[in-house]
């Protein structure tokens, strides 16, 4: 079993910053790609981006490209996901999510954090 718990949202204006994070515990961090999603009301939980275990990788949704950026820090067993220019459309509940898999952390991950509510304003 992997626990994973977010952290790190919260209200911001249009054009801002915030970083969120997603504290692991349970089994070997670095055996684990790390993803982020996003999910709105009545809409299903969409892929934003993944890390691999190493972190030399790294993958992400044409919509974030270049104002989000995945990290980890395998010693302290966390991922962090840094938004810039943050838009109204990225108004959404973001999930932490881990698998060992690079393929299935794309859409099937294995593990689920329990989300933190992202509110961008304009």
């Amino acid at each position: 079993q992997v626990q994973l718990v977010e952290s790190g949202g919260g209200l911001v204006q249009a054009g801002g910053s915030l970083r969120l994070s997603c504290a692991a515990s349970g089994r070997t961090f670095s055996n684990y790609a790390m993803g982020w999603f996003r999910q709105t009301p009545g809409n299903e939980r969409k892929f934003v981006g993944r890390i691999s275990g190493s972190g030399s990788s790294t993958l992400y949704v044409d919509s974030v490209k270049g104002r989000f950026t995945i990290s980890r820090d395998n010693a302290e067993n966390m991922v962090y996901l840094e938004m810039s220019s943050l838009k109204p459309e990225d108004t959404a509940v973001y999930y932490c999510a881990a698998d060992t898999s690079l393929l299935r952390i794309l859409s099937r991950p294995e593990y689920w954090g329990q989300g933190t509510q992202v509110t961008v304003s304009s």
